[in-house]
């Protein structure tokens, strides 16, 4: 059975609907908390996905175990490993193959957002599962400014251009967040979000509203990824 490696940053991020949909794929789900210790090997993995924290891809200050991980993502980009980074996990392979990430610059995105793919995107075999554009959510402050000069941008949003990039042909990192459904906004903390301006209410109505479409994009996105970990 092919095996994939899901490293989790923070507790408030863990792999939710994903890891079932990747059980449910075929493949065998190996998840580690990232605090307690990230393996210094690929061997026997098929596939990785990082997941998201609040962190910078460099703050080994408060987070000092992503020196590991940033170690671990350049040899699964060097392998051209099926790889899936999300917003913190997107950020850190930016931040590694040359781009640039900011911290709490530009745009706050915070609930639903219509992801809408470039031309490569619709090409791409995983982003091309956007169509037209679907909603996913976001929850982020930090942003990449700059993509490494070899990743093919595969999809933005109206606020934010680097939604969605490649490098080589399975090394993929979104700023999105696929796992994550409507009904786990009821998590976020809602006296935060009000010092921003926003209703947690109201983002939850608004991710409740394109739910099934969300639903539906992002099972078809794991589920393409999937199947180039399977491919492997």
């Amino acid at each position: 059975m092919s095996t994939v490696l899901v490293i989790i940053n923070a507790a408030t991020s863990p792999p939710r609907r994903m890891a079932g949909w990747l059980a449910d794929a075929g493949l065998d789900v190996v998840t580690v908390h990232a605090p307690d210790g990230v393996p210094d090997s690929l061997s026997g993995v098929d596939g990785l996905v990082m997941l998201g924290g609040g962190f910078m891809p460099d703050e080994f200050d408060r987070a000092p175990w992503l020196r590991a991980e940033r170690e671990l993502a350049a040899r699964a980009v060097d392998a051209d490993l099926p790889t899936f980074g999300i917003c913190l996990g997107g950020q850190l392979l930016a931040d590694i193959a040359g781009g640039e990430v900011r911290k709490s610059f530009g745009p706050v995105e915070r609930g639903a957002v219509e992801i809408l793919p470039t031309t490569a995107g619709t090409g791409d075999p995983v982003l091309a599962t956007l169509g037209a554009g679907a909603p996913m959510i976001e929850n982020h402050e930090d942003m990449i400014t700059r993509l490494p000069a070899d990743a093919v941008l595969l999809a933005s949003s109206d606020a934010v251009a680097n939604q969605a990039f490649r490098l080589g042909e399975h090394v993929r990192g979104v700023q999105f967040h696929p796992e994550v459904a409507a009904e786990d906004l009821r998590e976020w903390e809602d006296a935060a979000l009000a010092g921003e301006g926003y209703s947690l209410d109201e983002l939850i109505d608004g991710a409740r509203r394109v739910d099934a479409d969300n639903t539906v994009a992002a099972r078809r996105m794991t589920d393409a990824f999937a199947a180039e970990v399977l491919g492997r």
